[in-house]
């Protein structure tokens, strides 16, 4: 995946994510606008869009951290 890629990603999450969203219903939605996207990809999409717009929407990025750390530790069981 390329950088484009990734930042199309995540400026997709960034624009989908809520409070509420499950990871599950977060990579379903994110799949639906870009339907390539491995789980892996989107979780890595998450992390980049936290560095990116920690300081412009606190609360998105606190949502994207919980499930970016919630994808890599399920992966890496």
């Amino acid at each position: 995946m390329n950088a484009s890629e990734l930042q199309a990603i995540g400026d997709t999450l960034m624009r989908l994510v809520t409070p509420e969203m499950t990871p599950k219903e977060l990579v379903k939605t994110v799949r639906k606008v870009h339907p390539n996207a491995k789980k892996k990809d989107i979780a890595r999409a998450a992390f980049h869009a936290i560095i990116a717009n920690a300081d412009q929407d606190l609360g998105k990025s606190r949502n994207l951290q919980a499930f970016a750390l919630a994808e890599r530790t399920q992966q890496a069981e």
